[in-house]
């Protein structure tokens, strides 16, 4: 082996091999999904000798060309006087390299929208990218498992992300000789069999880990719940009305705030395509100027996706038109961008010197055209309100379901109202600020895409100057009204400077500002989603049958609180307890194994390579991942090394999760019966409130029962089963029916049930508040 050092003076690479301490082996540590490790000690007794520089490149590589470890000296060596030789003095220099990510953790990850509907691998080669591009070749980082959403906390370095990365997709990173690796574990399968010539069974330790488990509560984050209506009746006078339960997103969030400061567009936020000088930052605005006049040609288009889940404020910026045009502004888009694929924005065409803003909806331009004036500013906007807060599930994983294969994931079906509104800001009419936006288009789109890509401009041939562009997460709370006689419409929430009419309030309440104060006999429907706790119990019943004795009942149960991958709902609970009893009811194994490289299962071997174990003789036949692998480089100039090789499976060390103290959270769910996906009937999203009357009230399911099943009403939201009729309004077997109403304000929770006994999972809430 050779060491080879570059201590970045100019000289190039120096072969230190010579000045290696024999005494002190070097050692290579491999830690999976951290960085590896080289120290060693170097003797320098000649005049000639050139100390290490901090920083300095190293590369220990074998004579076949393979590299052992490639990295960066990462502090000042420890300098060690051992007194005078025949030479002259004597000093030793220890020496710590880190692996090449090193480069990579002394920057600070940018500011950067969260990644969406990206893969494992995508997100983590732009990391890479983002931090120091060009430098890393990642032609073998893998895509391996998708991810819905992950926030790049500026405060974490690569390497935390990286292996946060890793464990969500159950992956293993590595860098080596300038190049990023990332692959499914266990890929790479080496055998470690007691019936092997080169076997040294007095180097194998193992031991079982007594902890199995068949029963599993997992505790998960706060999820939404109840699929709530609250309805009210305006009085012509009041202007707060309380909400029957606090909203699961109750706060507006900013996730994205453009103000277009510099020269250029910022990289990590917008890519631009286009002739030069069609598009250009200055002075706080972006400019464009032109186009090929092909559609799709010339864009400004968003880094991320955009997932359309739960309340969703996209703010495209106020908008001065300098000349007729002809292209979409704030397009969100099914696939590449072109008006075909545009499934809302605002279509602008040429009206003489002017311009017209008409909505764009599924590719088709359609509603009301609004004329432009060349001295006004339009602020647009895109309102998104979805039946589903997520649009892609979580997946887990185990030995049996690794990366790219894991339990759940998977799109997610909403119904998705789109809102397209413009204010028209004359600057010379302060009056114009307050003044109500025009809603250009408001209508339910039945399968709206989880994500789309977001073009800010689709110019074909674009005149206009851009302020600002945000994108907020709204308080899920979507407000409709309706005037005695006429069709309900979507009351615009948010500021009043931005020509909305009302808020959603921390009381919860829904507060309208006094220029908008409901009319006598209006009608207003809140729609939103409770919260609550996610969590589910699941049980593996063969396993506990097995293990039933007498006076024992087989049931070996946890409760475990997962802190990576988040299990943001209960279906996700569910699933992360499957893949946690994947490998659970059978135990768990971890251990050690020692050989000479001359007798190693591969020419080497890395942290997250899978390793069959095959010791009958102590029966243990059991699969295992390669947690650590330590090297005593004892002999350079024969390349003879000792390894030492740390192993456990995915019970003794979970390949992907990282758990929490479950805390006090579990207590009320121990008795709760277990339950899974199969178990559940869809809930009732679209149940409603279609009449009241002074005595009763009138409540459309929005589906048929199920054959031999109902709709079990509860004035609340427990009790569930027809052995309860505590809390019991009814059970009714037709999709409309009539429920008592006992005073001005009303809650009834509704669940469909079918002859088997399942329920839905999520109860529908319907508050009434109305004077009798």
């Amino acid at each position: 082996m050779k060491l080879l050092i570059d201590n970045l003076d100019g000289g190039g690479p120096r072969d230190y091999t010579p000045a290696v301490d024999a005494a002190q082996a070097p050692r290579v540590l491999r830690r999976k999904n951290r960085p590896s490790e080289l120290r060693f000690s170097l003797l320098a007794d000649t005049p000639d000798f050139i100390v290490p520089a901090n920083g300095a490149r190293i590369t220990l590589g074998r004579t076949n060309g393979t590299d052992v470890f490639t990295g960066y000296i990462a502090k000042n060596p420890v300098f060690e006087y051992l007194g005078w030789q025949e030479r002259g003095p004597l000093y030793r220099y220890r020496v710590v390299a880190i692996s090449d990510e090193f480069l990579l953790d002394r920057k600070t990850v940018p500011d950067r929208h969260p990644f969406v509907a990206r893969s494992a691998g995508d997100a983590l080669r732009q990391l890479t990218a983002d931090l120091l591009p060009g430098v890393f070749d990642t032609a073998g980082v893998q895509d391996v498992e998708a991810l819905g959403w992950y926030v790049c906390e500026r405060q974490k370095s690569w390497t935390e992300h990286a292996a946060e990365i890793g464990l969500r997709a159950r992956a293993v990173y590595r860098t080596a000789g300038g190049k990023l690796t990332f692959a499914p574990i266990g890929q790479t399968v080496h055998v470690l069999d007691e019936s092997d010539p080169s076997f040294s069974p007095e180097a194998l330790n193992f031991a079982s880990m007594g902890r199995q488990l068949n029963d599993v509560i997992v505790l998960g984050r706060t999820e939404p719940q109840a699929h709530v209506k609250d309805y009210f009746v305006g009085d012509g006078l009041s202007l707060k009305f309380f909400l029957s339960q606090q909203p699961f997103s109750r706060n507006r969030r900013v996730l994205l705030d453009e103000e277009y400061r510099g020269g250029s567009l910022d990289q990590t936020r917008w890519t631009a395509s286009g002739p030069p000088g069609v598009i250009t930052v200055h002075d706080g605005t972006l400019e464009v100027v032109g186009g090929t006049g092909i559609d799709g040609q010339t864009s400004v288009v968003f880094v991320e996706s955009v997932e359309l889940g739960g309340a969703l404020s996209l703010q495209h910026g106020q908008i001065t038109f300098t000349g007729a045009s002809n292209g979409l502004l704030g397009g969100l888009y099914a696939g590449d961008v072109s008006t075909a694929n545009c499934v809302a924005g605002f279509r602008i065409t040429p009206a003489a010197s002017s311009c017209n803003i008409q909505a764009i909806v599924n590719g088709i331009a359609t509603g009301a055209v609004l004329t432009t004036r060349l001295t006004h500013r339009y602020a647009l906007t895109t309102r998104i309100y979805a039946s589903e807060i997520y649009r892609n599930g979580q997946g887990f994983h185990s030995s049996v379901h690794p990366g790219g294969n894991g339990r759940g994931g998977g799109a997610i079906s909403a119904s998705t109202r789109i809102v397209l509104e413009v204010h028209d800001i004359d600057p010379n009419n302060p009056g114009s600020m307050i003044a109500p936006s025009i809603v250009l288009y408001d209508g339910v789109l039945a399968a709206a895409p989880g994500f789309c890509a977001y073009a800010l401009v689709n110019a074909a041939n674009m005149h206009a100057t851009i302020a600002f562009t945000r994108i907020i997460r709204e308080v899920d709370a979507e407000v409709r009204s309706a005037l005695s006689g006429e069709a309900f419409r979507t009351c615009l929430a948010g500021s009043l400077s931005e020509g909305n009419e009302c808020r959603v309030t921390s009381e919860p309440a829904l507060q309208f500002f006094p220029a908008y104060v409901p009319a006598a006999n209006e009608q207003i429907v809140v729609r939103y989603r409770g919260y609550g706790q996610a969590n589910a119990r699941v049980t593996d019943p063969a396993d506990i049958a097995s293990r039933t004795r007498a006076g024992d009942d087989g049931i070996r149960a946890g409760v475990l609180a997962i802190k990576s991958p988040p299990p943001r709902t209960s279906a996700e609970c569910e699933n992360a307890a499957l893949a946690v009893l994947d490998d659970s009811v059978r135990g768990g194994w971890s251990g050690e194994y020692s050989c000479w490289s001359d007798f190693l299962p591969a020419a080497d071997v890395h942290p997250g390579d899978a390793l069959e174990v095959n010791a009958p003789s102590r029966a243990a036949v059991f699969q295992a991942v390669v947690q650590e692998v330590d090297i005593q480089l004892s002999d350079l100039s024969t390349e003879h090394s000792l390894y030492k090789l740390t192993f456990a499976d995915d019970v003794a060390a979970p390949c992907g999760f990282e758990f929490e103290p479950a805390g006090s959270a579990a207590n009320r769910l121990l008795d709760d019966p277990p339950a899974n996906a199969g178990d559940f009937l869809a809930d009732l999203t679209a149940a409603e409130v279609t009449q009241v009357a002074s005595t009763t009230i009138t409540i459309d399911a929005g589906v048929a029962p199920p054959a031999g099943g109902g709709i079990e009403v509860r004035w609340s939201d427990a009790g569930w089963g027809q052995e309860n009729d505590r809390n019991l309004v009814g059970r009714f077997v037709t999709r409309v029916f009539a429920v008592p109403r006992l005073g001005r304000v009303q809650s009834y929770f509704l669940r469909q049930y079918n002859a088997a006994a399942k329920y839905s999972r999520y109860s529908a809430a319907l508050y009434v508040d109305f004077p009798l």
